[in-house]
């Protein structure tokens, strides 16, 4: 038996996109918890795995040529594990070069404008109407273009891949980010699909109860953190 991955990771969005990918892909890992709260990440002992002191980051004991190899950057690591795993990276060149562009669409885009939205609606020290504003607003763009998109596609790529994984994550929590489905009913649809998949639901649960902010369901109901 091959020995486990290490996951370092917090019950973020951008934790849960590792965790949901191990959990689809079936490989074995191991929990290291880094406590953003306190500031875990700056432990030099982090930082010999993740240079620039942001969760998720993997440990793969198994990597190229058999050599152990630590990998930093969500969207490199799903890239990483679908490239290990022949699963999910895109059925075929033009598949793959789509998964590839939605993966970096959620990299440049959602992941950046739904973070900026959630902390100034929740956790700035003071109401910068503008800031929640701005934020909001692009994160709606945003969503209208996903909803688009999922008018002509189940998945966002086509078929299911890391790039749902990606972007999940962040969508999953539209209700606190201001946003609203009434008038998104493909982006809708999806979540829901998304969330109905068994590796989701473990994926996204893992260690819930260290989140610091109640985190709503894909319908926007509170979940106990």
């Amino acid at each position: 038996m091959q020995a486990p991955m290490t996951l370092y990771y917090w019950p973020t969005p951008n934790g849960w996109k590792i965790s949901i990918a191990l959990e689809e892909m079936n490989l074995p890992y191991d929990v290291k918890l880094i406590d953003i709260s306190k500031r875990e990440q700056h432990a030099p002992s982090f930082l010999r795995v993740s240079p620039n002191n942001r969760i998720p980051a993997i440990l793969d004991p198994h990597g190229p040529d058999g050599a152990p190899i630590s990998i930093f950057e969500s969207g490199a690591i799903l890239r990483y594990l679908a490239r290990k795993t022949s699963q999910f990276g895109g059925s075929g060149p033009r598949a793959a070069i789509d998964v590839d562009v939605w993966l970096m669409w959620q990299m440049s885009g959602v992941g950046p404008m739904a973070g900026q939205a959630h902390h100034f609606l929740k956790f700035a020290p003071t109401d910068l109407p503008y800031a929640k504003q701005r934020y909001v607003n692009e994160v709606a763009r945003l969503y209208g273009v996903l909803d688009r998109r999922l008018a002509q596609h189940e998945f966002v790529a086509g078929e299911y891949s890391i790039a749902d994984m990606a972007i999940w994550p962040w969508a999953s929590l539209w209700a606190g980010q201001q946003q609203t489905l009434d008038d998104k009913p493909h982006f809708a649809r999806w979540l829901k699909t998304v969330w109905d998949r068994p590796a989701v639901k473990r994926g996204r649960a893992l260690h819930m109860d260290k989140r610091r902010d109640p985190t709503p369901d894909i319908y926007g109901h509170s979940l106990k953190s």
